[in-house]
């Protein structure tokens, strides 16, 4: 699917692409190939850690991201959110989905950043939770302990004591 859609001038639609005579027809349609791909999260982990230079001291940083989705009522596990841009009408509540982020940030200037993880906060989690959670994946990988930072709504007691 991804040399079809490099070498598909213009697709309107999932169908155009599927028309490209390089997109194998090893699946019964082009939606089929975006639902079986799932990439193999740890695996990807591990090579992302490998290639993470061992000298030094590492500096991580997460983030709680919100996708603001008010105009989407049938859209499956959407929850609360506190949008600090002001959601529909400005209001700083927001229906839809968080993200939890840890990225990598191998320069002191610039803005340049490697995500290890980036995974949704389901309904029956919460952002701290999460980021505790993604931070023991990545601790497993990496040759030192990190310097990690977040943002002031870490700041809290749980937090804090899981992360140092």
């Amino acid at each position: 699917m991804m040399d079809a859609i490099l070498l598909t001038r213009n697709a309107y639609s999932l169908a155009e692409l599927s028309m490209c005579p390089v997109f194998r027809r090893q699946w019964s349609s082009i939606y089929e190939t975006t639902q079986d791909t799932r990439p193999q999260r740890h695996k990807l982990m591990g090579l992302y850690s490998q290639n993470i230079p061992k000298p030094g001291r590492i500096v991580l940083a997460g983030d709680h991201t919100v996708w603001s989705r008010p105009d989407a009522p049938t859209l499956k596990e959407r929850t609360y959110e506190h949008y600090a841009q002001g959601g529909k009408g400005g209001r700083p509540v927001t229906p839809g989905y968080g993200y939890s982020t840890i990225a990598w940030i191998p320069e002191t200037e610039g803005s340049w950043a490697l995500p290890l993880r980036h995974e949704r906060i389901t309904s029956w989690e919460n952002p701290i939770d999460k980021a505790v959670w993604q931070l023991k994946q990545v601790y497993k990988d990496l040759p030192s302990r990190p310097i990690t930072l977040w943002d002031s709504e870490y700041g809290c007691a749980p937090f804090v004591m899981i992360n140092g």
